[in-house]
């Protein structure tokens, strides 16, 4: 997995706030996106349950779930990483989420890491035929208003 993609951003709030509301929270801040859907329905809300081995979910009104990862790093309150899978995937395909939570007192500089898209060909559904460098751009702008809504939750609740 060589190719990533990355987006960091501050937000008014400890670290260990901002790492709660990240996993424990997931589903106030998660905001589904057609275009790189999980599981091809608007109605997922997305939950990362605790420690390594955990897995990601996305859960929906009917009480189905969708299994779209697994945790693979907990170390509250500076990383969490857990692999990431739409059910577009084939079996053998996987890609990477990596997040880090740096203390800075009362801040926090989270650094998001995406990473194995070069192994998931420009064809395949989840890229939209985008080559990689436009599919890249696109991810991080989608990551990057993730992440706002963690923010705003981060310093909402806390």
């Amino acid at each position: 997995m060589t190719s990533r993609v990355l987006v960091a951003l501050r937000i008014a709030a400890p670290a260990a706030r901002v790492f709660e509301a990240f996993t424990a929270e997931t589903d106030r801040w998660w905001k589904p996106n057609p275009l790189f859907d999980l599981n091809g329905r608007p109605d997922g809300r997305l939950s990362i349950e605790a420690g390594g081995g955990g897995k990601v979910w996305e859960r929906y009104p009917d009480g189905t779930r969708f299994e779209a990862g697994e945790v693979r790093v907990w170390e509250p309150p500076a990383l969490v990483e857990f692999t990431w899978r739409p059910a577009s995937f084939a079996a053998a395909q996987v890609t990477s989420v990596r997040v880090a939570f740096e203390d800075l007192g009362a801040e926090t500089r989270v650094v998001l890491e995406h990473l194995g898209w070069d192994e998931i060909p420009e064809r395949h559904a989840t890229r939209h035929g985008f080559p990689l460098s436009a599919f890249q751009r696109r991810l991080a702008e989608w990551w990057q208003d993730q992440l706002g809504g963690l923010g705003a939750e981060a310093v909402r609740a806390g």
